[in-house]
């Protein structure tokens, strides 16, 4: 006999994994949440006592964030929450079914719950999930334990949303990456688009060859900098190829620039 699909919701947030858990009971009445996790080994533990047929995973947790846990999730469809729009290629590799941008719409989650429930075999949905499947490495528990900061990823793909739209740059296209407040202002060969991603994160996920971090607020691509001037004042900016547009340089990049 068939039974309904069990989902873990894990989301770091308290506020928001109550509304998600609250719209998926709205959209989704047949599937029973058997976990609400508020960390990633939190998540873990519950995976491996439930082994839930859909996880929904915040992509950044304390403990272990969402891409983590996935590669950990090997029987469950997962599906992404999070507020970071620059991640969605190395969430379709890790298999995602779907990537949902916080605020999370009810029209949007329906559209997730369509795609999962054309994936839920009967097969799948019979009898015990947990018989015969065996514990998590504790090397995985041990990993979860550590910041999820410690994990550095190279980029591949720069995301940025347009409403639902989700357009990809390749890195390869990135020419300068710029802080502007909240958010981080993307200048590619063919035009710029603005994510959530602080440069900060970023300086950890690129190659520092190949990105130089020149300021506090600007990441550039060593290879596209036509000139690097110093003004009547004693600061110094640089100027990309082709482009007129001025980016400040710290005095402590240009010693290192010196030396190299």
């Amino acid at each position: 006999m068939n039974r309904n699909p069990k989902v873990l919701i894990a989301e770091d947030e308290t506020p928001q994994r109550a509304e998600l858990e609250r719209l998926l009971q709205d959209v989704w009445p047949r599937a029973e949440v058997i976990a609400s996790c508020a960390d990633g080994l939190e998540a873990l533990e519950a995976y491996e006592a439930e082994r839930p047929d859909v996880a929904f995973l915040d992509l950044r947790m304390p403990g272990a964030g969402g891409l983590e846990l996935a590669r950990a999730m090997t029987d469950a469809m997962i599906v992404f929450v999070t507020a970071y729009d620059d991640a969605a290629v190395r969430a379709f590799e890790e298999g995602a079914v779907d990537y949902l941008l916080k605020p999370v719409r009810r029209e949007r989650l329906a559209l997730a719950v369509t795609r999962l429930e054309s994936r839920l075999t009967p097969s799948a949905l019979t009898g015990d999930t947990t018989a015969g499947l065996g514990g998590l490495s504790p090397a995985v528990f041990e990993a979860a334990s550590r910041a999820r900061g410690e994990s550095r990823q190279s980029l591949r793909w720069i995301t940025a949303s347009v409403g639902d739209t989700v357009r990809l740059y390749p890195i390869e296209d990135v020419l300068l990456f710029q802080a502007q407040d909240k958010y981080t202002r993307v200048l590619t060969a063919s035009g710029e688009a603005i994510i959530r991603t602080s440069l900060r994160e970023l300086v950890r996920m690129l190659d520092p060859e190949i990105f130089w971090h020149v300021h506090r607020s600007v990441l550039v691509r060593g290879m596209a900098i036509d000139c690097i001037r110093r003004d009547e004042a004693g600061k110094y900016t640089c100027t990309l190829k082709g482009r007129s547009e001025t980016f400040p340089v710290s005095s402590a990049f240009q010693r290192t620039l010196r030396a190299m």
